[in-house]
């Protein structure tokens, strides 16, 4: 069973970038299809975009497309998130997910699609 780590929020000015890192153990997250999510304050939690290590898909939401890219690295089995001009609704807690699943268009962004975790890290876009 994976666990995941997610590292690297912070405050940051609009216009700003970021790099969220997801860190996976006790499984090879090369095994799992991975997303991104966030949750702001009094919102439902979105999915931001998933990539599958498996097949090299990837899929963005049309909130972060050419804003926000995911990358992995397999030496160090994370996950990154990189994050560009950031914005102050992009404010949220952020989290990163898997799923032994194959993802799809339709299901990348559904959190009942993931079975596993991490605990978020708070993203705070202010001046």
């Amino acid at each position: 069973e994976v666990q995941l780590v997610e590292s690297g929020g912070g405050l940051v000015q609009p216009g700003g970038s970021l790099r969220l890192s997801c860190a996976a153990s006790g499984a090879r997250f090369d095994d799992y299809d991975i997303g991104w999510f966030r949750q702001a304050p009094g919102k439902e939690r979105e999915g931001l975009l998933c990539f599958s290590s498996r097949n090299r898909r990837r899929f963005y939401s049309n909130s972060v497309k050419g804003r926000f890219t995911i990358s992995s690295d397999s030496a160090k089995n994370s996950v990154y998130l990189e994050m560009n001009n950031l914005k102050p609704e992009d404010t949220a807690v952020y989290y990163c997910a898997a799923t032994k699943s194959r993802l799809i268009l339709s299901s990348c962004y559904q959190r009942i699609s993931y079975d596993y975790w991490g605990q978020g890290t708070q993203v705070t876009v202010s001046s």
